[in-house]
């Protein structure tokens, strides 16, 4: 390996601490193993960065670790399974869209709603930025979640 990395190196080009490359090591997320060198301290390439900074982007676009690794180890075990990479890809690009549009209807909640209060402020009435004359402040409901991210069960609440 030519262009060899420190952890401290490669941790100051893709933004990760030490201990989250230490933990995406034992968590199978890298695509090539993570080599060492004499000493035995870990050292990475340029693909190592590349591979990081969109692994960072598919955990900041909201794929679980879990996925990551997965899709890691369809690159690990190279060719022959492309399609199999790209519906993995496919079902999370469909995600990050909802989860976009999500993100775009309570951008519009919160910008309906600083217009309420910088009319109400010029009005002299900041006790009521609930409405904006016409009707109240009425915002979509968000669209229905699935999984986790559904509230409790009032039975299961503590």
């Amino acid at each position: 390996m030519s262009d060899v990395l420190s952890i401290g190196e490669i941790s100051a080009q893709t933004g990760l601490s030490a201990h989250t490359l230490r933990f995406y090591e034992q968590e199978n997320l890298f695509v090539n193993p993570v080599a060492r060198d004499g000493a035995g301290r870990r050292v990475y390439g340029s693909q190592d960065v590349q591979w990081l900074l969109l692994a960072t982007r598919l955990r900041d676009s909201g794929m679980p670790l879990a996925e990551i690794a997965r899709y890691a180890g369809l690159v690990r075990a190279g060719a022959g399974n492309e399609q199999e990479r790209l519906d993995l890809l496919r079902e999370h690009q469909d995600h990050v869209r909802a989860q976009m549009e999500r993100l775009s209807a309570s951008l519009d909640a919160v910008t309906a709603k600083i217009s309420l209060y910088e009319i109400a402020l010029v009005d002299g009435d900041p006790q009521n930025p609930w409405s904006d004359g016409v009707q109240d402040c009425v915002v979509p409901a968000p669209p229905v979640r699935a999984g986790r991210q559904q509230p409790p069960h009032p039975s299961r609440r503590r």
